[in-house]
């Protein structure tokens, strides 16, 4: 089994994963920044690690991600609180994790990222289109790293329960998909580590995580 350290564990998405990797057999460090989170993460499964992406330095993260397997970045801003909020979340302190990984040798990094087509149709503000220009910037980044990574482009984040069913590819219709089947197929990539450097676009759908993710193997 795996030690996988989240960042942004506090997150809808980070919480719902814990879950899973707990359940799993993973051992599971998750990152939070408010002390009154402790205590949720803790019932779920996971180690709380207390810590701020916004005052921590590469060094002390590093750290606190010593001996992880598995880095996931589910941290983010999602264009909400301002353009200094999301580039201080989604585009430093994403460079913040992803210089610790390499620091503390941690092998794989899962970026949670943004499908392409979002927004479309509707009118767009400023904040959301900084938001995706950061997200493209810092997939180009890890992209270009020589870690194992994989970019995981979900569409519309929804609150539904999840089935853990979903449409996975590299390039699939837009549409909607529950923050539980997101971390759903963040689970199956864990266990998935034949899943490498791959870019992959997500939504709800009929084919389990754990069959997707296999599929992608094959491919």
């Amino acid at each position: 089994m795996s030690q996988v350290f989240i960042v942004g564990g506090a997150g809808q998405v980070g919480r719902h994963l814990s879950r899973r990797l707990a359940q799993g057999g993973h051992r599971v460090l998750a990152l939070h920044r408010k002390p009154d989170q402790a205590a949720a993460l803790a019932d779920l499964g996971a180690t709380p690690v207390r810590g701020d992406l916004t005052g921590l330095t590469v060094e002390a993260l590093a750290e606190l991600m010593a001996g992880s397997d598995v880095v996931v970045f589910s941290a983010g801003a999602g264009g909400k609180g301002g353009p200094e909020l999301t580039d201080a979340i989604d585009g430093d302190g994403f460079r913040l994790a992803l210089q610790a990984a390499k620091l503390a040798g941690v092998p794989r990094f899962l970026q949670v990222s943004a499908f392409p087509e979002a927004g479309r149709g509707r009118a767009l503000n400023e904040r959301f289109e900084n938001y995706m220009r950061i997200k493209k910037a810092t997939d180009v980044e890890l992209a270009a790293s020589d870690l194992d990574w994989v970019i995981l482009r979900p569409g519309t984040l929804t609150d539904e329960p999840g089935d853990g069913r979903i449409r996975a590819g590299l390039a699939v219709p837009y549409g909607n998909i529950s923050r539980d089947n997101v971390a759903a197929t963040l689970a199956a990539l864990v266990d998935q580590p034949g899943v490498s450097r791959r870019i992959i676009e997500l939504t709800d759908g009929d084919q389990s995580a754990e069959e997707a993710m296999q599929a992608l193997i094959r491919d």
